[in-house]
């Protein structure tokens, strides 16, 4: 089994991801998807990673109706604060933190394959206000899968990596403040342009 990993700038474009690869005959539970929390009125304001919880439907508000999308759920994850997830990926990067693993996203990134560069890249991007999304794959869709996430604009991570660290940034910092919806949408904003 392969796992594919992509990140979006913005919700809607990994949501349309999601949706050609249910089409596309892939299972729900073989997708994950992590999002800063502001892609959801709902949960933008939540500011306090104490006020996030597991199994908290946001759907239809997210924009999903079917399949994965239906499943979406706060919860918090260190570095990136409260998000909106779903799936195995976000499973494993809480259960690596509550577990007491080193790495919470980036370590649950770098334990299913994504080199550990571009783990810290789309981990940050997340962070920013982007939406992470994750596939696992057998020989028999790997390469479906390949051609419908690279179809919807993913981040390419060493193009970003190459921006962010002329702004700075080193590396993804579990400690840093989540950004504010404010943040979030002004990094997606800038995004478009």
């Amino acid at each position: 089994m392969e796992t594919i990993t992509r990140v979006y700038n913005n919700y809607s474009d990994a949501a349309a991801t999601v949706s050609a690869l249910e089409r596309a005959g892939i299972a729900s539970s073989n997708i994950s998807l992590i999002a800063n929390k502001t892609v959801s009125s709902q949960y933008a304001e939540v500011d306090d990673a104490s006020d996030a919880a597991t199994g908290l439907g946001v759907g239809a508000v997210a924009g999903g109706t079917v399949g994965l999308l239906t499943g979406l759920g706060l919860l918090a994850i260190p570095g990136l604060g409260p998000v909106v997830a779903a799936g195995w990926l976000a499973a494993t990067a809480v259960g690596a933190v509550a577990g007491g693993t080193v790495g919470g996203i980036v370590g649950a990134l770098v334990s299913v394959g994504v080199p550990e560069e571009h783990a810290e890249v789309y981990s940050e991007v997340v962070r920013r206000g982007g939406t992470l999304l994750s596939v696992k794959a057998d020989a028999s869709q790997s390469q479906v899968v390949h051609d419908i996430v690279d179809r919807h604009g993913p981040v390419d991570p060493a193009d970003r990596a190459v921006e962010f660290r002329n702004s700075g940034w080193t590396k993804f910092d579990p400690d840093a403040p989540a950004y504010s919806a404010s943040e979030s949408t002004t990094e997606r904003i800038r995004r478009v342009s």
